[in-house]
């Protein structure tokens, strides 16, 4: 019986694992006249049905390629979706030749970096690691 419990809290410890990463963060670049953006932009940005940010300029949504923690709990929080379920829309709309998914690099670093570098980019990391070369637009963990 006690080796159950320890089971069962060694499940839900491992289910909410994702979640105790830092809160994630959308950031676009400074220069992008974007202050701020709601759930609904960044969901549709990141969903490939936003192409444009405020003053036409082009949205490129850019996220880690690898299922971090950060990615997993970005993609519940904003729309309540695992992985897997992202993956099979974005191959949908793909092969369909309705959108592009999100461009993806390998690192926070490499994130914040094609951020600070392109006018357009829309990316998520951890609130944690945003630096001064980017603007935070939207906070999922508030």
């Amino acid at each position: 019986m006690k080796r159950l419990s320890h089971l069962f809290l060694l499940l839900i410890l491992s289910l909410a694992a994702p979640l105790r990463a830092g809160a994630p963060v959308v950031i676009v670049n400074p220069s992008s006249g974007v202050d701020r953006l709601t759930r609904d932009e960044v969901t549709n940005i990141f969903m490939g049905r936003q192409k444009r940010l405020a003053g036409n300029v082009v949205a490129v949504p850019v996220e880690q390629a690898q299922p971090t923690t950060l990615r997993i709990a970005f993609y519940r929080l904003l729309v309540n979706k695992e992985l897997p379920e992202i993956s099979a829309y974005w191959a949908r709309l793909f092969f369909s030749g309705q959108a592009q998914p999100p461009r993806q690099v390998a690192s926070v670093s490499e994130v914040l970096e094609f951020v600070s570098q392109n006018r357009g980019a829309v990316g998520v990391v951890d609130g944690a690691k945003v630096d001064g070369r980017v603007r935070v637009v939207l906070d999922l963990g508030k």
